[in-house]
């Protein structure tokens, strides 16, 4: 832990296509919001600085990432493999490393990350969490071939229905997500690319 708390500083290359706002302009409860991730991850993370843009978004974007993480009937480790599978499809390079590094951190596991990216399909996981990204994957790039028997796949894995529905909300948010961090031109910050390696 560092010795002294880190002061949130929006980075004005978080993002390329929109302008960044000053720390200092933003509204209270940003302030407070992004000061607290600063000190629990011991830097600014730019997604903060991005969607700071917008304050009310970054309130609706916030609020619904935060139930997702904390209403869920979901292993974080499951959630973040999501992510990563999911952005890994969409082609989400803010998403990809970033929640890459996440995926190190709760799995415990310095390799999976780049695993998932590159084809879930071939990484060290077992068959229910197969059965989880095959049908997160198949939300995020056929949508409309979605049926019944997907959702009995995640049954017979052993997921249960609220879990499933849980799948389902993250792989659609993170959707969400990684477009905006494309049409935005969000860029990871470089403390991302080494979390959770050794």
């Amino acid at each position: 832990m560092p010795d002294s708390e880190p002061d949130p500083e929006l980075a004005d290359d978080a993002m390329d296509r929109f302008p960044v706002p000053d720390f200092e302009e933003l509204p209270e409860d940003l302030q407070e919001r992004i000061a607290d991730e600063t000190e629990r991850a011991g830097f600014t993370p730019n997604v903060f600085s991005a969607l700071a843009y917008k304050p009310s978004h970054f309130r609706a974007f916030f609020e619904y990432h935060d139930a997702l993480v904390e209403d869920t009937a979901l292993e974080r480790e499951e959630i973040e493999m999501i992510v990563v599978a999911v952005s890994g499809v969409n082609h989400c390079y803010y998403c990809n490393v970033a929640h890459g590094a996440l995926v190190r951190i709760y799995a415990e596991d310095p390799l999976l990350a780049d695993q998932l990216v590159a084809n879930y399909r071939t990484a060290d996981i077992n068959d229910a969490h197969r059965t989880m990204l095959d049908v997160a994957v198949k939300l995020t790039e056929r949508p409309t071939e979605v049926e019944e028997a997907d959702l009995e796949a995640l049954r017979d894995a052993g997921f249960g229905e609220e879990a499933i529905w849980d799948i389902a909300a993250v792989t659609a948010f993170y959707s969400l997500s990684n477009r905006l961090a494309m049409f935005a031109d969000m860029r990871p910050n470089e403390e991302f690319h080494t979390l959770g390696r050794d």
